[in-house]
């Protein structure tokens, strides 16, 4: 066995570089990385852009959002990266993107910040095992620390290093697991309209129903691909797929029924041959007259109300982010610290907390990280 380590913070991706600059004061910082290299989710975010974060993410509805704003809240993710070098941009939505444009940039200066506050990046090492001791914990049987953080991320993009072991790790501890499940990934649907859909755009408004009740909506461009629905509005409700759901798309969102009906008489009036073709792309327009006909032949009901019943997702392998994780009740949002082992900290994608599209997963990393480590 190896002399006990101070602080030991289990993955060096977002969270985990972020942990390690912030944990200034320990005498000894090392960070476990499975991968030959730390950082490899942060290259891929933002299509190679890195959305670092948004300037709305106080007002964003974080799925246990109560817990997370301690953390968010302490945050100043400009100051965070000035300090480390790196300026950041806002564009017209409130997402902030490094000025070069560049997600290498990003993670470059957290590594290179990571270095000079003293931690060192062991790659390569997987950890399976943790056990609390009367000094602190020990990992794979051989590794002693005082403190342990668990950032090993979720099950998202497993193609980029994330495998759930972090969940492993804290069930070993006595943690619940809530389970994960894919979000921020394109949808699975059955119906014989999307032949006919494949490739096709529109602004929508789009919810997920189960049981008659609406779980989630959001409103936004959508894309239809061969097995189900995608674009950002879809990601962003994914959270709540399941088979037995289905989802409704409102093709005029900005209109009410009645509305609907006054411009579908006065377009059938002006061009009886196809009347929705000044509103919809042909495509469409010939899938929501199909529909309306197997459903008794209200089209305008059927614009206001498109239904495709919901299989399920395209998987983590294709997700973005991970919902579900760690139960955050047995987490101090104050500290990220566990009530059930003093010492244990976790943060990022292994809690469960996670947000939409624009920057708002890769705040709570930042910020939970930072928690994390300061404390």
């Amino acid at each position: 066995m190896s002399s006990t380590l101070d602080t030991v913070i289990i993955g060096a991706g977002a969270s985990g570089l972020a942990a390690a600059i912030s944990a200034v004061g320990s005498s000894g910082v090392v960070l476990f990385e499975r991968l030959p290299r730390a950082g490899k989710k942060i290259l891929a975010t933002g299509n190679g852009r890195c959305n670092a974060g948004n300037v709305h993410a106080l007002e964003h509805e974080y799925h246990n959002r109560a817990f997370a704003l301690p953390a968010l809240r302490r945050f100043d993710i400009r100051a965070f990266f000035r300090s480390l070098g790196l300026m950041l941009r806002e564009d017209a939505e409130g997402r902030l993107y490094p000025r070069s444009n560049t997600a290498a940039s990003v993670l470059d200066a957290l590594r290179f910040g990571a270095l000079r506050a003293g931690a060192e990046i062991r790659c390569g090492t997987v950890m399976h095992e943790i056990a609390p001791t009367r000094e602190g914990f020990l990992l794979n049987g051989s590794i002693a620390a005082r403190r342990v953080i668990v950032a090993a991320g979720g099950c998202a993009a497993p193609a980029q290093g994330s495998d759930g072991s972090g969940f492993a790790l804290l069930g070993q501890l006595g943690h619940a697991i809530i389970e994960p499940r894919p979000a921020l990934v394109a949808l699975r649907c059955d119906s014989p309209l999307l032949k006919m859909l494949k490739g096709l755009r529109c602004h929508a408004h789009i919810s997920i129903e189960q049981n008659g009740k609406i779980c989630s909506s959001a409103e936004g461009e959508i894309l239809f691909t061969e097995d189900g629905i995608s674009g950002i509005a879809a990601m962003e409700i994914s959270r709540w797929a399941a088979p037995g759901a289905v989802v409704v798309l409102d093709l005029l969102p900005e209109m009410t029924l009645e509305q609907v009906r006054a411009l579908l008489q006065e377009l059938a009036q002006a061009c009886p041959e196809q009347p929705l073709a000044g509103i919809l792309p042909k495509r469409i327009g010939e899938a929501v007259q199909r529909q309306s006909e197997r459903q008794g032949g209200d089209l305008v009901a059927c614009l206001k109300r498109f239904v495709f019943p919901v299989t399920g997702t395209r998987g983590f392998a294709n997700a973005q982010v991970t919902a579900g994780g760690a139960d955050v009740a047995q987490f101090d949002p104050e500290t990220m610290e566990s009530r059930l082992h003093k010492g244990l900290y976790a943060c990022g994608e292994v809690l469960d907390v996670d947000g939409c599209c624009g920057g708002f997963n890769l705040q709570w990393a930042w910020a939970s990280g930072q928690l994390a480590g300061k404390s």
